[in-house]
Order: structure tokens, then sequence, then C-alpha cells
């Protein structure tokens, strides 16, 4: 069975889910919706130009699920789907994921973004197969921290080849599609890499490589 692999946000999204939630809690009053905010939009610049310091993110975007008991979380998450995420499901990214399961793939969702966060998304999808950032659990509660390898730029790679050993997958005329230049690593491993509405630096790359450029959002 062939793989199509797809990045989430700003991929299958029509914006970047692990900011929308942080966007979320400040709107809402949960967290400082000034000083919180400004560290939340900055982390995101980072991340845009190429330069994230992800355990400092990680340990920043997941304090507040070490500080809510895990209903009040699932409570919240609940409206955040509705009011955040809804409005950015893209009618052409569903029309996409139709295609590829017609054809017969298996289809993965393959994102940096947190378990917590993506799950219901990869969910609202029909995507059932999602490697994501893991968060660590104990007795009922989150930790803050993460756990196993962050599902960033060559971590996808790694994390990506451990699962495909443990359910017997490979790249042969594999897809994926990305926006972001940090999925670098992971374009150049597949068949058939394919820019999604890109950054201006994976446009230059795919423009340079002969990667298809598409979007999803016209």
């Amino acid at each position: 069975m062939r793989l199509a692999l797809f990045d989430l946000d700003n991929t299958l999204l029509g914006g970047d889910s692990d900011h929308a939630w942080g966007d979320y809690l400040c709107e809402r009053g949960i967290l400082d919706p000034v000083a919180y905010k400004q560290r939340n939009d900055s982390f995101y610049q980072d991340y845009l130009n190429g330069t994230l310091d992800l355990q400092a993110y990680l340990a920043f975007s997941m304090e507040i699920l070490a500080a809510t008991p895990m209903a009040r979380l699932d409570e919240w998450h609940r409206d955040f789907m509705r009011d955040c995420i809804e409005p950015i499901v893209l009618p052409k990214a569903l029309a996409l994921l139709q295609q590829h399961r017609e054809a017969g793939d298996q289809l993965v969702i393959i994102t940096a973004t947190n378990r917590f966060v993506t799950a219901p998304i990869a969910r609202r999808l029909g995507v059932r197969v999602l490697l994501a950032t893991e968060c660590e659990v104990r007795d009922g509660r989150y930790t803050g921290r993460s756990t196993d390898i962050p599902c960033f730029r060559e971590g996808k790679v790694t994390r990506l080849e451990r699962w495909m050993l443990e359910n017997g997958f490979d790249l042969e005329d594999s897809y994926f599609y990305s926006d972001s230049m940090n999925d670098l690593p992971l374009l150049q491993r597949v068949t058939h890499a394919v820019a999604v509405d890109p950054a201006p630096d994976l446009r230059a790359e795919a423009d340079k490589r002969g990667w298809p450029v598409i979007s999803l959002r016209d």
C-alpha cells in the first residue's frame, strides 16, 4: 500500500493549530492575553524563520497542560475545535484526502504540533494515523513535558522510519504534502514531494527541484 503523508498546519488547515490554540487560551482569559500572546507570536515567527528553539517552545506551550485537569482541557478543546479549527478546515484538503483514500493509499498526518492539540483534528479529517510530538502523561495528568523524539524537521523522518518498520510500509511511490521548509528532510525522502501553499523559501526550493506547487485555498 502506498503512503500519502500530510503536514497539518498551513497545509491541510488554512492556519496553524498550535498557534491558534495559544490564541484561543488568551482570547478566553485563560492565559495572560498580553504576555503569553507576545511570547506565542514570537515563537511562531521563529518557526516561520526556521530558527525555532523547539525544546523552549514545547516547555512554554505545554505548561498549561500540566496545570489543568484532563476533563477541563477536553472541554476547552471541544470549544477550540468548534470556534477555531472548523473555520479553517479546507474543502480542497478534504477532497485531496478523499482522492488518496479512494486510490487505496495509507493516509498519515505527520506534524510537529503536539498530540493533545492535533488528535481531535486528525479525527475530524478522517485520518486514523497521526505522528505528532508526544505529551507525557503520569497519573492521569499531563506533566508539561514532551516524550519521544519531537516530530520536527529530521525528527519527522526518524519517527516515520520507525512507524514504517513497525507497520510494514516503505516510501516506494510515496507522497508528502507540506507548506514549510522545516519539512525539507522528509520532502527529500519521498517519491512525490508536493509544496502546498508554500512559504517563499519552500516555493523557491520547489521551483529549483521541479516539485509541483499546489494551493488548497483557492
